[in-house]
C-alpha cells in the first residue's frame, strides 16, 4: 500500500517509528508535512498538491497533525477523505477530541466517568464555580493548552479566584477540575487501536510537580490496567470516533475518570515503557481497514 504520514518533521520519534514499521511490512510511506498541502475543490475530482506535485494513488493518511495546526491540518484530512483515501482518523474525530470543552461533554452524556468540571464565563460566577467542583485544591486549564502548558493547580480558594479572573481579564477561556489527590500526581496513558487498548503506561510527575507530562519530566513504566479502566479507555476513544487515541485516565476513589482523549499519541514513551512495536500495530490495523473503506467511500464523502 502506499501510505502517507502527515507529519511536521519527518525526525520526530513517532514518524520515524511509522515509516520503518510500514516499509517493514512492505509499504510505500511517504511523509507530507501538512502546511506545504494546497488544496483544489473541483467538481467530482478534489486533490491535494505538495511542493508543485499532485498527491495520487494513496490508500492511507496517517493524520500527526499537532495543536497548533488543527484547523488547518484536519482540513487536509478531509481533502484526503474526500479523495476516497483511508484516514487512521477521520478529520471530524480530530477536531472533536481537540476541543477540550466538547469532548467532555461527549464523554459525559455518555455516562464516561469524568473529574467534577465547570466552565463559566462570567466573574461573577467564580465563586459558585470554584464551589461546583468542590472547592480549593482545584486545577484550572486553558482550552488551548497541550503538553501540560495553560494547567495550574490552586491549592487554595484565593489563588483559584486570582487565577480564573486574571484568565478571563486576558479573555482566555478556562475550565476548572476537581484535584484528583488520591491519583498522587499519576495517570495512565491507555494506547487505544482499533477499539482495543494494545498498550498501558503509567505516568508519574517528577517531584514537585502535579503535571505528569513527559514533556514535564515525568517518568513512564510499565502497568497493569483494570477491566473497568481497559473498558472506559476504549469507550472514550470509540465516543470521540478516534481509531487511534491515546487516553489519559486517573484513578480516583470512585473508579477511573478520563482527563484526556489525544489523536495524535506519541508513541516514544509507551514503546520505551512497554517494549511493544505499537507502530507496527497501527500499520496492521491500516492494513485490515484501508482497502474496504476505499472501496466504500471512494466518491461518496460529503
Amino acid at each position: 500500500m502506499k501510505i502517507a504520514i502527515l507529519s511536521r518533521n519527518k525526525r520526530l520519534y513517532s514518524t520515524r517509528r511509522l515509516v520503518e514499521a510500514g516499509e517493514a511490512a512492505g509499504h510505500e510511506m511517504h511523509v507530507i508535512d501538512t502546511l506545504r498541502c494546497y488544496m483544489s475543490m473541483v467538481a467530482h475530482k478534489p486533490e491535494i498538491h505538495f511542493k508543485g506535485e499532485v498527491l495520487e494513488g494513496f490508500d492511507a493518511v496517517i493524520p500527526r497533525i499537532g495543536a497548533s495546526i488543527t484547523q488547518y491540518g484536519t482540513a487536509v484530512v478531509r481533502q484526503f477523505e474526500m479523495m476516497g483515501v483511508f484516514p487512521v482518523n477521520e478529520s471530524v474525530a480530530i477536531s472533536r477530541s481537540r476541543d477540550k470543552l466538547r469532548s467532555l461533554q461527549l464523554l459525559s452524556r455518555k455516562g464516561v466517568g469524568l473529574p467534577i468540571t465547570g466552565f463559566a464565563h462570567s466573574p461573577d460566577d467564580i465563586p459558585d464555580l470554584i464551589n461546583m467542583v468542590r472547592g480549593a485544591p482545584l486545577v484550572i486549564k486553558m482550552l488551548e493548552g497541550t503538553q501540560g502548558i495553560g494547567v495550574v493547580l490552586a491549592e487554595t480558594r484565593k489563588a483559584a479566584e486570582s487565577v480564573i479572573e486574571a484568565f478571563m481579564g486576558l479573555n482566555v477561556s478556562v475550565m476548572v477540575q476537581e484535584y484528583i489527590k488520591e491519583a498522587g500526581g499519576a495517570d495512565i496513558r491507555c494506547f487505544v487501536v482499533g477499539g482495543k487498548v494494545i498498550a498501558a503506561m503509567k505516568r508519574q510527575a517528577a517531584p514537585g510537580e502535579f503535571r505528569s507530562n513527559l514533556h514535564r519530566g515525568g517518568s513512564a513504566s510499565l502497568i497493569r490496567i483494570t477491566p473497568e479502566e481497559r473498558a472506559t479507555a476504549v469507550r472514550a476513544a470509540r465516543i470521540m470516533g478516534l481509531n487511534v487515541a491515546g487516553v489519559d485516565i486517573l484513578r480516583s476513589n470512585h473508579g477511573p475518570v478520563v482527563m484526556e482523549v489525544n489523536s495524535s499519541p506519541g508513541l516514544e514513551g509507551i514503546e520505551q515503557a512497554t517494549g511493544k512495536d505499537v507502530a507496527g500495530m497501527v500499520i496492521k490495523f491500516i492494513e485490515k481497514d484501508a482497502r474496504p473503506y476505499r472501496t466504500q467511500t471512494k466518491g461518496s464523502k460529503g
